[in-house]
């Protein structure tokens, strides 16, 4: 049987007991995430598969136990490191672009490269949406976090990398869509070189006034078209390792 999760960036950190379900406000009920579902599509989530994969992932497991209570609020919430768990609304539109992208193809996404794994909530949701996904974390901390969490869902389809998210990861390419958590001043060459003819990319896009607004990059044959979307915020692009 294949390993949940893999990690080709070194050995695997020791099996992590599963978090308790919370208890208290019907956190661990599929209504609590129904009703969730019910606000995405009322602010114009309307992809039915992205839909079904935001009420299938129980995000409270992906949020430090004094926050449960909010974990499915629209809001962000910190998970350490100065880093946040975009609000629910962010990754359902940004999921929903990506599938966009997909349009014309029969079922889910192939493989996915996601910038910044974070507490690895987007890759859970992800791996409902897509036959493959590659998520690399930066963040030695967060990579560590992100594998305790992901191991109790057992998702053979989702690889954890610990590295440079700006070089990408050439290993798993060509890639049918990209996706970050980060957004830098520039879309790194690397992420559009592992990106397959036809692929989508989206990713916060930072302008010279040091605002944010979501970009889709579709490569083609002719080339590659940049569309640029709504203001987002993001935590900032870096590269490296720490």
């Amino acid at each position: 049987m294949a390993a949940p999760l893999s990690r080709p960036s070194g050995a695997v950190s020791p099996k992590a007991a599963q978090k308790p379900v919370p208890s208290g406000l019907g956190l661990d009920s599929h209504a609590v995430r129904a009703r969730m579902v019910q606000k995405l599509a009322a602010q114009g989530v309307t992809d039915p598969q992205v839909l079904a994969a935001m009420g299938q992932v129980e995000r409270h497991r992906f949020v430090d136990s004094a926050l449960v209570n909010q974990a499915y609020e629209d809001t962000s919430l910190p998970i350490g490191l100065g880093q946040t768990i975009s609000k629910p609304n962010v990754v359902a539109r940004m999921l929903e672009l990506l599938m966009r992208g997909n349009e014309g193809r029969q079922g889910k996404l192939g493989r996915v490269l996601e910038i910044g794994t974070g507490c690895g909530y987007q890759a859970a949701v992800l791996a409902q949406l897509a036959q493959e996904v590659y998520s690399i974390e930066r963040l030695r901390g967060l990579h560590d976090k992100a594998r305790d969490n992901l191991r109790p869902m057992r998702l053979p389809n989702v690889h954890l990398m610990f590295g440079d998210g700006m070089i990408g990861y050439a290993k798993g390419a060509p890639y049918a869509a990209i996706i970050s958590a980060a957004g830098g001043d520039n879309i790194p060459a690397n992420w559009i070189d592992q990106l397959a003819i036809g692929g989508r990319l989206v990713a916060p896009l930072q302008s010279a006034n040091g605002t944010q607004a979501l970009v889709v990059v579709d490569k083609t044959a002719q080339g590659v078209k940049q569309t640029l979307l709504e203001a987002v915020h993001f935590v900032p692009l870096k590269s490296g390792t720490s």
